[in-house]
């Protein structure tokens, strides 16, 4: 059914006015954004749900997939000083995986950038989100990807093999596919012998496609040196799988969390920023005993959340996009500015999906 459009910027109106109503800067951004900033950020995967094109003098344009990198490009080209910002705008997606869903749609959002207390800021973006869906009939769901990745830090393991892994949070087969083989639950590659093999194979040429024999010597050695390296303490990956695993209300998660946090001291701080939360949650009106929490949330989510994370889904519809989703990006800003950096966090929702939700409502 086609929606119609005056409907829906009313609609949007009635979201964006709970957030205009904090004082935030309300921010317009262009259609066409370059695409190598957002191909950098994303990864490659994102070229397949975009829509790209060519400018004969800024190259390859893509139309904004969302609004949150552009405004975070913006933001840490001209300051690092504490702000909020407010949007209404369309962003483009390719629906080949589901081509009921629109191609462009109107995101509503809420940004803040301050680094004097994150909890707090969390909570306020949080609630403010809650505040405008009150009286929709969704469910909720937080995370927390911060805690994954202290976990991963903490592990008993060589700087690569974390590193690879915090590289594949956001992609729950090739992380699982990974600590298998670190945790040596699936077959070592290959033995000493097949890498001398190897190397005396490579003495007889000068190239191999596109690669330099150096380098593939040197990935060889890096291939032989996890070979011989301990696989992951059982029980390090044993928390890690509780950790991914855990799902319950918030205050029982917690509790949970506390006490892996007595076998992996690396995950404190951000156990206890979860705690704190939850504090700030309460005081502004949230019922955390109802509100659920989940350890794997958020993982298959754009890639720049790393802590966190929360969603809004349709109780009528579950077959629907999320209402709405939000999350801490605090990373995005370091790599986006230049050495500067200010913790941050934001949400964005879907006017289209209220409306249609709105609508049910009123039947």
């Amino acid at each position: 059914m086609m929606t119609d459009l005056k409907d829906l910027s009313r609609e949007a109106k009635k979201l964006a006015v709970v957030f205009e109503a904090t004082g935030a800067e309300v921010v317009e951004l262009n259609f066409l954004q370059i695409s190598n900033v957002l191909l950098d950020l994303y990864g490659e995967d994102i070229r397949g749900r975009a829509f790209i094109t060519n400018d004969p003098i800024y190259g390859e344009m893509m139309l904004r997939p969302d609004f949150t990198i552009p405004i975070v490009e913006q933001h840490m080209a001209n300051s690092v000083s504490p702000a909020r910002y407010t949007y209404c705008g369309k962003v483009f997606r390719r629906q080949e995986e589901f081509p009921d869903r629109p191609r462009e749609f109107l995101q509503v959002g809420y940004e803040i950038f301050d680094g004097a207390n994150p909890e707090k800021a969390d909570a306020e973006v949080f609630s403010l989100v809650n505040e405008a869906l009150n009286g929709f009939p969704v469910r909720i769901a937080t995370g927390d990807i911060g805690i994954l990745m202290a976990a991963v830090r903490s592990l008993s393991t060589t700087e690569t093999r974390k590193k690879a892994l915090l590289r594949h949070i956001w992609r729950p087969d090739r992380f699982r596919t990974l600590l298998n083989q670190f945790s040596g639950l699936s077959s070592k590659a290959q033995s000493i012998q097949d890498f001398e093999d190897y190397n005396k194979l490579l003495d007889k040429f000068q190239a191999i496609g596109s690669r330099k024999v150096q380098e593939i010597r040197e990935r060889l050695q890096q291939i032989k040196f996890e070979s011989e390296t301990e696989p992951i303490d059982p029980e390090e990956v044993k928390i890690l799988d509780e950790l991914l695993s855990l799902k319950h209300r918030c205050p029982v998660a917690l509790n949970h969390l506390e006490k892996l946090s007595k076998k992996m001291p690396g995950i404190d701080l951000t156990v206890d920023n979860f705690a704190k939360r939850l504090t700030f949650l309460e005081k502004n009106k949230i019922k955390v005993d109802l509100l659920d929490f989940e350890g794997s949330y958020g993982r298959t989510s754009m890639e720049y959340y790393d802590g966190f994370v929360f969603g809004f889904y349709s109780e009528i519809h579950t077959e629907l996009a999320p209402v709405a989703t939000g999350g801490r990006y605090d990373a995005l800003t370091e790599r986006m500015g230049r050495g500067k950096k200010i913790p941050a966090v934001g949400a964005v929702l879907r006017p289209d999906l209220t409306l249609l939700l709105r609508g049910n409502n009123n039947d």
